[in-house]
C-alpha cells in the first residue's frame, strides 16, 4: 500500500511563498539541493492552482519579480516535469498539457483513498493547501514533512499554510538541519477530535 506525503517548504511563519522572494527565498544551499536530488521516485498530487502555477513555469513563464529562473528553479520544475503528476480539478480542461499529468474530476478524498488501497509506491502533495488540508482531515495523510527556511515572511507572506486545519498531534520520526540554516521536521499525525486530556510528560 502507498504512502501519502504532505510535503511543504515554508517561512518560519508558516507561509508557503512571498511576494517579491524568489524560489526557496534564495536560501537553498548545496546539501539542500543534494538531498533534494537523493529524493525517491513519487507521483505527485496537486490541484488546480498549483497545475496552472507550476505549468506555467515549465512554460517558461517567470515567477512574478524575476527576470529569469536561476539554475536550481530550472532544475526543480525539470524533475517535476518528468515525474507523474495526478490533477484534480473540476475545472481544467480535459487534455492537460504538462508531460506526465493525468485529470481526476472525481472527489480528491475518494481518489486517493482508492489510489491508496490499490497502489504502489510513494504518493506526494505538492503545494495544494486546500488538498492537503482535505486529505489531513480525511486521516489519509501517513507523513507530514516540512522544511523550514530562515525567514519570515510577516510582510510578504502569502499561502498561510495552516489556516482552517484541524488539531493535529504530531509524532516526531524523522529531522535534519541542511547547510546549516534550514531545518527538516518530519512527524506521523493524527487529527484530534478535541484537544488531550493528557498530555505526555
Amino acid at each position: 500500500m502507498p504512502e501519502l506525503l504532505v510535503d511543504f517548504i515554508t517561512s518560519l511563519d508558516g507561509h508557503a511563498s512571498g511576494e517579491g522572494w524568489p524560489g526557496f527565498w534564495g536560501l537553498e544551499g548545496p546539501e539542500y539541493l543534494a538531498w533534494l536530488g537523493e529524493q525517491p521516485e513519487v507521483t505527485y498530487l496537486m490541484g488546480a492552482n498549483t497545475y496552472r502555477l507550476m505549468s506555467g513555469f515549465a512554460a517558461g513563464e517567470v515567477p512574478h519579480g524575476q527576470d529569469e529562473f536561476r539554475p536550481e528553479e530550472e532544475a526543480s520544475v525539470d524533475e517535476l516535469t518528468q515525474a507523474s503528476k495526478v490533477v484534480f480539478s473540476s475545472s481544467l480542461e480535459e487534455e492537460l498539457k504538462w508531460a506526465n499529468s493525468t485529470l481526476v474530476r472525481d472527489d480528491a478524498v475518494e481518489a486517493v483513498r482508492a489510489m491508496k488501497s490499490s497502489g504502489s509506491g510513494l504518493l506526494s502533495t505538492i503545494g495544494s493547501l486546500s488538498l492537503c488540508r482535505s486529505l489531513l482531515r480525511a486521516g489519509l495523510v501517513d507523513r507530514f514533512r516540512v522544511v523550514m527556511f530562515p525567514v519570515i515572511t510577516g510582510a510578504t507572506g502569502e499561502e498561510r499554510i495552516y489556516d482552517g486545519y484541524p488539531d493535529v498531534a504530531l509524532e516526531m520520526i524523522g529531522h535534519r538541519t541542511f547547510d546549516g540554516r534550514i531545518q527538516l521536521v518530519e512527524y506521523k499525525p493524527r487529527v484530534l477530535e478535541h484537544p488531550p486530556l493528557d498530555v505526555p510528560a
